[in-house]
């Protein structure tokens, strides 16, 4: 009794948009498919379609709808989000959205330094670093290569980890206690490797975040994060 009452309280508009995210939710449709005309909904709901289009514009511009002129109203990508203020573990951040992280580990070596890179690390040239290629996943969706260079001095034990395990920022804040970062993201077309990785075309725009940690007084990690522009975003806040 308390919930039909409860139910009649709630406004017609926001029980069709309740309706259209538990159906989405559950799976009725996907990602990229069309959902139920307005008329259609008008019709199964018996209101207005002055009702029915303002909860279909609402969750258009909440971003879980999408409209595309003279063919429907398709479900949206999602787009997945990342926090900058602080550093993250991406395996933790997916799985605080209640979805499933996993991860494919393309490359791990040791190479020796170029210049550039050694320089940035304020090593010699030709000493040696760990380097990491892996792509994360989230529910089955590429959204991260993670491409990674290691102080050796910092993190030891880096090769001897199962990183489809652990992830190599879960470890290195273990093993080098973060003292600071820089980073700085840009919008570039991947290359070829990178887009077969994401499973996009190369002609599709990536954000791409660099990042360089210090533990110790030193450098001890480079990473470049490239991420699918269509289906990524980076988000904080701060007080």
């Amino acid at each position: 009794m308390d919930d039909q009452v409860s139910q009649e309280n709630v406004p017609i508009f926001q029980r069709i948009k309740d309706y259209l995210l538990a159906e989405i939710a559950a799976g009725r449709w996907k990602e990229g498919e069309v959902i139920p005309s307005e008329q259609a909904l008008v019709k199964q709901f018996g209101v207005s379609r002055m009702t029915v289009n303002r909860a279909v514009r609402e969750l258009t511009t909440e971003q879980v709808l999408t409209r595309r002129q003279g063919s429907g109203t398709y479900v949206a990508q999602q787009k997945y989000q990342a926090t900058l203020l602080e550093i993250k573990n991406i395996a933790d951040e997916v799985r605080a959205r209640g979805h499933v992280h996993r991860s494919n580990l393309q490359l791990l070596e040791r190479a020796k330094a170029g210049d550039a890179l050694a320089k940035q690390f304020g090593l010699a040239p030709e000493q040696a670093l760990f380097h990491s290629l892996i792509v994360h996943y989230e529910n089955g969706v590429p959204i991260q290569v993670e491409d990674r260079w290691v102080n050796p001095a910092c993190a030891p034990d880096y090769m001897e980890q199962d990183f489809a395990a652990i992830t190599p920022n879960e470890y290195l804040m273990a093993a080098a206690p973060l003292q600071g970062a820089t980073y700085n993201i840009e919008a570039l077309s991947p290359p070829r490797d990178i887009a077969e990785m994401l499973a996009i075309d190369t002609r599709q725009a990536c954000l791409v975040l660099r990042r360089q940690t210090r533990s110790h007084g030193q450098v001890a990690s480079i990473a470049t994060m490239w991420h699918p522009g269509h289906r990524y975003q980076f988000a904080g806040s701060f007080a």
